[in-house]
């Protein structure tokens, strides 16, 4: 049994169509929508691919036309992308959105797999990185064998209170200063973390179609092409900059 585990598209359609694993079933860990400007091929990937899915934060906030305050970072992002999304979806693909689970257990063979987007404490919103300790206090009473999570957008494997935590990292909009895609494959119980690389430009050509301001799409551009967000420069309001800078010293953006 050959498992895709993949997660955080974030609206890049060029991203997740470059993974062409082969595979039996398919994990998808959530956030398909904002900061991307396709999100509605995202979706209808996840709806033709995806045997097991769950809500990420994101697809919570876009369902639930949550607004979002800010100007720093991701934040930023989140707050000038979303209103865009929930419009450009059609009627199945809200749907699809919708009723995505926030939790889904899964057992495959004798491996009992748990998906959430975030953590099993919060599976939608709490951040936890590469972190033995934390994760596992987290994973105490958690009943499962592998706990599947995104969220983070960085690409890791741990064991943790006897169990192995996979986070495959994000195909649309990686962190880790690695752009290509990120996903992972579960295969006779060896996880292989993966990357592969995909037409950039076709995603900054998206981008600078959009209707959103340069500030915010010079922001996504840096990402998609970078892996990160840029330091703090003209591309900002002097404003925006210094808030930038803020984010940028404090780690992982609340956010996301």
């Amino acid at each position: 049994m050959r498992i895709l585990v993949v997660s955080d598209l974030h609206g890049n359609r060029a991203a997740i169509e470059a993974v062409r694993e082969p595979h039996d079933v398919c994990f998808c860990l959530g956030d398909l929508v904002d900061y991307g400007p396709e999100p509605a091929a995202c979706i209808r990937w996840a709806m033709a691919h995806a045997d097991h899915a769950v809500r990420g934060n994101h697809d919570h906030g876009v369902a639930q036309e949550v607004p979002v305050a800010g100007d720093a970072g991701f934040r930023y992002l989140t707050r000038v992308t979303r209103p865009d999304m929930w419009e450009a979806l059609d009627a199945d693909e809200r749907k699809y959105l919708l009723q995505l689970p926030v939790t889904r257990r899964v057992t495959i063979g004798d491996v009992r797999f748990l998906l959430v987007h975030a953590t099993p404490r919060d599976p939608l919103d709490e951040y936890l990185l590469r972190d033995e300790a934390a994760w596992t206090r987290r994973l105490e009473g958690v009943d499962a064998d592998v706990v599947c999570v995104g969220h983070s957008h960085m690409q890791f494997s741990l064991r943790a209170g006897g169990k192995i935590v996979l986070n495959p990292g994000s195909v649309g909009l990686p962190r880790d200063g690695d752009p290509r895609a990120a996903y992972a494959i579960i295969e006779d119980g060896r996880i292989e973390l993966k990357r592969v690389p995909y037409p950039i430009e076709e995603t900054v050509a998206a981008i600078g179609s959009s209707p959103w301001p340069d500030r915010a799409k010079a922001m996504l551009t840096h990402v998609v092409r970078h892996g990160r967000l840029p330091q703090p420069s003209s591309l900002a309001t002097p404003t925006g900059a210094a808030a930038d800078e803020a984010a940028l010293e404090g780690g992982a953006d609340p956010d996301d």
